[in-house]
């Protein structure tokens, strides 16, 4: 074997394995590694490529949370603060046979099962038909099919990541809207270069389960699985799977996708949540901009004997634009209605940031700062309970390094 640089196409991708020539297919949308430069593996005949890679993300975070939410106890308005490393990935990715692509992650910042982030294998038979095997990102929501790494913001949409608020008690955590990492089965590929599709059946348990627990649905007499899909129209060619990269201040590309997912006895036979979501992405030049809505229904099992669904809506608006090379401004607008349409009331949660990309030496340094904010609730008892663990205020300020 040699070792040889690749140039890779972004600052944070590895679309060096497949995306080789204009439009062909990229599977680099669920590989958080690398950097500008990089070295790999490869055999004489380059029927087998091997690249290892790190990425890591260390942070300093701040939280002032409003007097509602705090114990009577502990009055600190201030707290989940300090420094933390939110990523440190650990991984290798590449091709073989012509036929395969693959990847595996470590996270050392997790533990549990969570410290396997993904591992995964694509059988390609041609652009237009694959098939990938493991634990990947689930084929809904654009927020989080970007790279790790290549995000307009350090911090991803609360409308996303918070658990709703339901009057019940379920078996697990509430859930929220992203469905994220998990294992399972999806057949993708591009169609006509400008027509991507995802459908996929996943266990429904999350990045934090690695085993086969789940049953057959006693309501409805299919596996307890989660069965998601998404197809993406791309006129203009595939679309980067970055937010923005001082690498690519000239592309012209957009896209709008269409994506559900329905997850059979969810949260341990408590519910059955259905989700939906529409999204759309522009990049022109310095310029980026994407916007999200979203839907989640959730339905009890009859053995909650809870006749009543919730449902709850989100979505967030947000852009980029690189003022120099190297600098990129931010800003995010994010909607929650996390007490579901029973209740009246938004959260809404307006972001500023900044990016700075320092280049050759696969540093990139991230600033945000976001305010959380309350309007449309018919009393105070629902104001107050709507932000219950969510920070008024929030600051991180983090720096990434990845080879």
């Amino acid at each position: 074997m040699k070792i040889k640089l690749l140039l890779l196409s972004g600052l944070f991708s590895v679309s060096a394995f497949a995306q080789e020539a204009g439009d062909k297919y990229i599977e680099s949308d669920v590989i958080p590694l690398a950097g500008k430069k990089g070295f790999s593996f490869e055999t004489r005949a380059g029927d087998f490529v091997f690249k290892p890679f790190v990425l890591v993300q260390t942070s300093a975070k701040v939280n002032y949370y409003d007097d509602e939410g705090l114990e009577l106890s502990d009055q600190d308005n201030i707290a989940n603060s300090g420094f933390e490393i939110g990523n440190a990935l650990l991984g290798f990715a590449g091709k073989a046979f012509g036929k395969l692509t693959f990847n595996m992650t470590l996270n050392a910042a997790q533990s549990g099962d969570a410290l396997l982030q993904q591992a995964w294998f694509d059988l390609n038979l041609k652009d237009e038909l694959r098939f990938r095997f493991g634990k990947f990102k689930t084929p809904y929501n654009q927020a989080y099919l970007v790279t790790l790494g290549e995000t307009l913001f350090p911090a991803l949409p609360v409308s996303l990541t918070a658990p709703v608020n339901i009057p019940y008690s379920l078996n697990s955590v509430n859930p929220n809207v992203a469905t994220g990492f998990d294992l399972g089965v999806q057949v993708h590929g591009l169609l006509a270069r400008k027509w991507e599709y995802r459908v996929g059946v996943f266990n429904g348990t999350g990045i934090g389960v690695n085993g086969a627990k789940k049953t057959l649905s006693d309501d409805l007499g299919v596996p307890s699985l989660l069965y998601a899909g998404r197809i993406a129209y791309m006129p203009k060619g595939v679309m980067p799977t970055h937010q923005g990269s001082p690498e690519q201040l000239s592309d012209s590309k957009w896209l709008v996708a269409l994506s559900t997912s329905y997850n059979v006895e969810a949260n341990w036979q408590a519910s059955n949540d259905f989700r939906a979501g529409v999204e759309f992405a522009y990049l022109y030049r310095r310029l980026y901009l994407a916007a999200e809505a979203y839907y989640l229904n959730v339905k009890f099992t009859k053995r909650q004997q809870i006749a009543q669904p919730y449902n709850f809506l989100g979505g967030y608006v947000q852009g980029g634009y690189f003022v120099s090379d190297k600098a990129q401004l931010a800003m995010r607008y994010d909607l929650y209605n996390r007490n579901s349409l029973k209740t009246d009331g938004f959260l809404n949660l307006p972001a500023l940031g900044v990016n700075y990309f320092i280049a050759g030496y696969n540093l990139k340094l991230q600033a945000m700062y976001q305010y959380l904010g309350k309007w449309g609730h018919e009393n105070q008892l629902a104001r107050d309970n709507d932000d219950l663990g969510l920070a008024q205020h929030f600051a991180q300020v983090m720096l990434q390094f990845s080879f």
